[in-house]
């Protein structure tokens, strides 16, 4: 039972440290429309946005990409953009989206190399992935202002582009975020003279975040901009299950956890929180906790 146990956490390490989705992914959702559509279709439109309900291929400096969106906006409200972790596609957050979408327009879309959307042409960067990003936001949002809520290397992904599309992106919400120096706490509290399986699981890792995976995407350390003082939530996970690692897994769990705190400097106007029955899959195994720090964001800016 403990050798089961253990090799247990290694996987879900694995899942939190790289934001590789290692379990299946849910069928993506469609809203309900009603009688009103119609008139918000066109206020949409009249913002710039693709009013479009459902799940559909648009293309992005020539390839296509995979987008699902759900919801109605109301005057004055952001639209909500959900990034999946590394390895998981847009199906992963679909029972997100469809509660949210119960009040708000939420959008969800395959990066490269995830799910339904084309293979990327070669190495991806930060910069190359935030282009595909801003294609969909142009897409899906217009000239209506924009939540970001990211999961795992979703999160890390949304909180580098951030600060370069203050014009846009009016909250954030991080879900579990890969840490900004996620390459050095490996190296750091995995070092080379270790044995055992944190160390297969270090260099699988490193390999991840060096763009060893479908979506070919290097996510190298830096330091945390400021994004100024647009409203951020910040989720950690408050089941300390990489403990369970052996040996290695106790520095592991207090690096993951300076690693989120680092994230609070993105603004002035940061809050973390803990949910305290959760994994690496927050907004799977709380979902409240999840849609009620995307409500706090957009109620915020709404205002």
């Amino acid at each position: 039972m403990v050798r089961n146990s253990r090799a247990a956490a290694v996987v879900a390490l694995c899942c939190a440290v790289a934001g590789v989705g290692l379990v299946g992914c849910e069928e993506s959702s469609k809203s309900d429309a009603d009688g009103d559509a119609s008139a918000s279709a066109t206020a949409q439109q009249k913002a710039g946005q693709d009013s479009f309900t459902g799940t559909k291929k648009i293309k992005v400096g020539g390839r296509s990409v995979n987008v699902s969106c759900a919801g109605r906006a109301a005057d004055g409200e952001p639209v909500v953009v959900l990034l999946s972790g590394g390895g998981d596609d847009l199906t992963k957050t679909a029972a997100l989206q469809k509660t949210l979408s119960r009040k708000h327009r939420v959008c969800s879309f395959d990066r490269l190399g995830q799910g339904a959307s084309d293979k990327p042409g070669g190495p991806q960067t930060l910069k190359s992935t935030g282009k595909v990003l801003t294609g969909v936001l142009d897409r899906v949002a217009g000239s209506t202002p924009v939540v970001l809520a990211g999961h795992s290397l979703g999160g890390v992904i949304a909180a580098r582009y951030t600060p370069d599309h203050q014009d846009r992106v009016k909250g954030l919400v991080l879900m579990d975020a890969t840490s900004p120096t996620q390459r050095a706490d490996l190296t750091k509290e995995v070092p080379a003279s270790a044995t055992g399986p944190a160390v297969k699981l270090r260099d699988q890792t490193l390999a991840i975040l060096k763009g060893r995976q479908p979506e070919k995407l290097a996510v190298p350390d830096g330091p945390v901009r400021s994004a100024g003082d647009i409203p951020v939530e910040v989720i950690q996970h408050g089941k300390k299950y990489l403990a369970e690692v052996p040996e290695y897994g106790p520095a592991m769990e207090r690096a993951w956890a300076r690693g989120q705190h680092k994230w609070l400097a993105i603004s002035s106007r940061s809050k973390l929180s803990t949910a305290e029955k959760s994994g690496h899959y927050i907004y799977a195994e709380q979902p409240a906790v999840a849609v009620q720090a995307i409500e706090r964001v957009t109620t915020q800016i709404a205002e």
